[in-house]
This record gives structure tokens, C-alpha cells and sequence, in this order.
């Protein structure tokens, strides 16, 4: 359980019900939380998931070295016939799951871990090598959450017009931004086939808009 607040003395009275209805222990400060790492400064505060990350690739057999810069290639477009059909695909759906929880400290996979997303029910061994090459990404980035930060809420929004080589359908892609902090983001393949990239364009922006109308 996380207890949060700006009052101290409130936060202390809570714990002090709590503990007298339920047997518990007070941690402290958070610093880990479901695979989340969370670190503190005067500056402000920064979460990641690198022990989760190292523990995923202690389960897939892949040592630190074979880390790239990139999670994805540029220009990839991949298909349901590329390569061979996986013997036992429970290997691709449980990492894939693993990536997916991942992607809860890091924007920059967001749009990587979509692509394999499509071929969980049948993956093959090129859309595999793609998932492994993901999970090689960057360990150490990390969100940073300033404490200076301003309540102005600022969001972008993009479309890969037909970015799908099987039914043409465009990718929405999207982030906002609380201040100088990232607070959501998104990519997701659009529900029809956008006849001009302007209109790829436009059903982005709807996807912002309604995310920052809830924000807001």
C-alpha cells in the first residue's frame, strides 16, 4: 500500500489507524513498488523498472552486452507470413505481457511493443527476434518528475498514415505532458483505414483531445 499526501501529520495518523485494525509494517519512504523503482531528490523524483528489466533478461537468456541504443529498427514493417511459425508460442506471449508492464515507466517503447502486439496469437521467429530486441533497449531511462514543475497541461500528437502493410490502417501516437513532466502516452492502430494522412492526422488529435478532457 501506498500512502501519499502533502500533510505529514495526517499521513502519520493514517498509518496509526491502520495499525490498529491490521497487522502491517511502515516501510519508510517509497523506493520500490510492484517492479517499479522510485528514487527521490531535492530536484524531484524519478521511477524506473531496471531490476525488472535485468530479471526479464535473466528469463530470456540474454546477458547485458547485447544491449542496443534502439528498441526497433527504423522503417520496420512486419507481417504475419515473416519468418517461421514459433513451435511453442508461450514464451512470446509471456514476455510480450512482461513488455507490456514495462511500458508503464517507458514512452519510448510504446510504439515497439504495439507492433509484436499483433501477432500474439500466431508469432513467428522474426517477430520474436523484433520482442527480444525491445527488451535489449536502454535499461537505465528513467521518468523524472520535477518538483518545480508547472500545472499547465501541454500535449503532441502523431499518425503513420497506412502504416500497416496488412490493412493499411494508420497508427495514432500521442503524449502529454504536466509541466515539464510526462504523465501519459499512447499508440494505438486506428479503427479504419484513414483515406489521407490529414485525416490520420485528425483522428490522433481526437485521441489527445479526449485524453487531456480527462486529464483536465
Amino acid at each position: 500500500m501506498i500512502i501519499t499526501g502533502d500533510d505529514p501529520e495526517y499521513i502519520a495518523f493514517v498509518k496509526a489507524r491502520l495499525r490498529d485494525q491490521f497487522l502491517m509494517t511502515d516501510l519508510g519512504p517509497l523506493r520500490y513498488f510492484l517492479g517499479i523503482e522510485v528514487s527521490s531528490t531535492s530536484d524531484g523524483f524519478s521511477i524506473s523498472q531496471e531490476q525488472y528489466i535485468q530479471d526479464l533478461l535473466a528469463r530470456a537468456a540474454l546477458a547485458d552486452e547485447r544491449t542496443v541504443e534502439t528498441p526497433m529498427e527504423l522503417h520496420v514493417k512486419l507481417r504475419p507470413t515473416d519468418g517461421d511459425p514459433l513451435p511453442d508460442p508461450t514464451r512470446y506471449r509471456h514476455l510480450f505481457r512482461s513488455l507490456v508492464y514495462l511500458a508503464v515507466t517507458r514512452p519510448d517503447i510504446s510504439y515497439p511493443v504495439h507492433i509484436p502486439s499483433q501477432f500474439v496469437s500466431a508469432p513467428t521467429t522474426v517477430h520474436y527476434g523484433h520482442l527480444l530486441r525491445v527488451l535489449c533497449g536502454t535499461i537505465t531511462r528513467r521518468l523524472f518528475f520535477s518538483r518545480s514543475s508547472s500545472l499547465q497541461l501541454q500535449c503532441y500528437s502523431d499518425a503513420t498514415w497506412a502504416n500497416d502493410p496488412t490493412d493499411h490502417r494508420s497508427l495514432s501516437a500521442y503524449c502529454v505532458f504536466l509541466g515539464g513532466s510526462l504523465v501519459a502516452w499512447k499508440t494505438k492502430k486506428q479503427v479504419a483505414v484513414s483515406r489521407s494522412s490529414v485525416e490520420a492526422e485528425l483522428r490522433a488529435m481526437a485521441s489527445v483531445t479526449a485524453e487531456v478532457t480527462w486529464l483536465w
